[in-house]
């Protein structure tokens, strides 16, 4: 396994930018692996993604701060760094539709998904069979209007406690609530059975069947306190057909779902996305 750092950094755009940040790396005998840069020409925003190989690199990561401080203030620049050899915890919340559980656990076990997962919580117990298949802890703790705060001051001490540090919803079916999303600023992913905001509310399925659409899709997004309206980060579509019965629909939005939150919990994980705004940044 690779052992690289990871500089995510936007600033406003300049003369100089790429000149400045590979001298930096180079002067201390960091090996540029990966150097991919996007300028939104509207905002006048620079965004860079740069990864380097740490061997014979002539710096300890906990001294980058203080070193690489001067620059990113001359620069205007927000930053964070990373290292490829980390694995995210992450912990998956669930209710009754397992679909994306299941995939995001098989990715993690094959290795794809290059992430920990200390433990899965639900508000059901239809899903436990799979974390027990995995030997990963799993939480019951049922969500109703009355204890919903309750529930919830609960699953963040469960958080705290396994050290979590990104929270995936794989098919939870409960509204967070503006104190939960607090405690993970764009830490939090959600899945979307849609094109955000069509067809939502309960049976998007027999919504769109009913419209007799010809392309569904799903939409992974962070999570904010406004519902569904979080930025974006990955979407898919499947064509329709007037032969497609509804059953045909559920399984293609299902096969969706599960596609497009695997893809946006692995790139959060390798550090892959930059938020400015509303909008998000995938590098690839």
């Amino acid at each position: 396994m690779k052992n690289s750092a990871i500089l995510l950094l936007q600033c406003p755009d300049q003369k100089g930018l790429n000149a400045a940040l590979a001298e930096f790396i180079y002067k201390h005998d960091g090996n540029i692996l990966h150097y991919e840069q996007h300028v939104d020409k509207e905002e006048g925003l620079f965004l860079a993604r740069i990864e380097w190989d740490l061997a014979g690199f002539r710096m300890e990561l906990k001294d980058f701060p203080r070193e690489f401080g001067p620059i990113a203030e001359r620069l205007r620049a927000k930053w964070d760094l990373a290292q490829s050899a980390h694995k995210p915890r992450v912990a998956l919340l669930v209710s009754k539709y397992d679909h994306c559980l299941v995939d995001l656990l098989y990715r993690w076990h094959s290795g794809e998904l290059r992430c920990e997962i200390p433990l899965i919580l639900s508000n059901h117990t239809d899903a436990k069979r799979h974390a027990d298949f995995y030997g990963i802890p799993y939480h019951v703790i049922a969500v109703s209007k009355e204890n919903k705060a309750e529930a919830e001051r609960r699953q963040l001490e469960l958080l705290r406690e396994n050290g979590v540090e990104l929270v995936v919803l794989a098919r939870y079916m409960q509204v967070l609530s503006a104190e939960f999303i607090r405690h993970y600023p764009n830490r939090i992913i959600n899945i979307h059975h849609s094109f955000l905001p069509a067809f939502i509310g309960a049976k998007p399925h027999h919504q769109a069947f009913e419209r007799g659409v010809k392309l569904i899709g799903a939409t992974a997004h962070y999570v904010t306190e406004v519902l569904d309206d979080g930025p974006i980060i990955e979407q898919g579509v499947a064509r329709i057909s007037h032969r497609d019965e509804l059953e045909d629909l559920v399984a293609k939005g299902r096969d969706l779902e599960k596609v497009v939150l695997s893809k946006a919990v692995g790139w959060h994980a390798e550090s892959r996305i930059i938020l400015h705004g509303k909008k998000t940044v995938i590098f690839d």
